[in-house]
């Protein structure tokens, strides 16, 4: 069967995940993750997408985006997939593919899944064992939303702003929120949902996205369709 095409629609919330070949290493110090994180963003303005939410991990990297056009994220992440590979040869002295096949995507409706999935790519590290708390990692969006530094690449969600009147409140905030953690099913349906490329998403939301794509947003009904009558 056919690989359903990736589900992408401009005004939306994209969670992307891109993974390492064979679960190998995609940067092996902090020069490859900056050089990652800086075409991340590079291509993120020149494609017109927001990017909400980042964390990389040694073997994959999590974003959350909003582009302004179909073709937005597409078109992004493969100019990031292309120049990345290129310099990680170059500079460790290796050849062939780095990436597990195309990139992983879904959209996930704001309102209910934003706030969660930004905690969601916070808490990688700390579920990885890599550090006890988010706030110790460098190299994801949380602190930047915590107040613990600038992160002039992220655009914050409109949601991100209602969190409090000050900056020091949605800062507290957010972070409090995070400390939190998330419950087991809202973590499983995030994980689940990019990685299969489903709609997160109440039945509302869900319904209103399938109008606006031929693509389907929810898996169909195990077994064989029904027959003509």
């Amino acid at each position: 069967m056919a690989r359903l095409p990736r589900l992408t629609v401009p005004g939306f919330t994209h969670h992307v995940i891109q993974r390492g070949n064979d679960r190998q290493v995609i940067v092996r110090d902090d020069d490859d993750r900056q050089t990652l994180l800086s075409l991340i963003a590079e291509n993120a303005s020149k494609h017109r997408v927001a990017l909400h939410a980042y964390v990389l991990m040694d073997n994959h990297f999590h974003l959350l985006l909003t582009p302004e056009m179909a073709e937005g994220v597409p078109q992004m992440m493969q100019a990031v997939g292309r120049r990345y590979v290129r310099y990680f040869n170059d500079r460790h002295h290796r050849t062939g593919t780095l990436w597990e096949g195309r990139y992983r995507s879904t959209l996930i409706q704001s309102e209910r899944y934003l706030l969660a999935c930004m905690a969601y790519l916070d808490l990688n590290p700390v579920r990885a064992g890599m550090v006890s708390q988010p706030d110790a990692y460098p190299w994801s969006s949380h602190r930047h939303y915590a107040g613990l530094a600038t992160d002039r690449r992220l655009t914050p969600h409109a949601l991100y702003w209602e969190m409090g009147n000050t900056p020091f409140a949605r800062e507290a905030s957010y972070a409090e929120m995070v400390r939190g953690g998330l419950p087991a099913g809202v973590q499983s349906a995030v994980t689940s949902s990019a990685l299969h490329g489903w709609a997160l998403g109440d039945a509302g939301f869900v319904g209103g996205l399938q109008q606006k794509t031929p693509r389907r947003v929810l898996p169909g009904r195990p077994g064989r369709p029904p027959s003509a009558p």
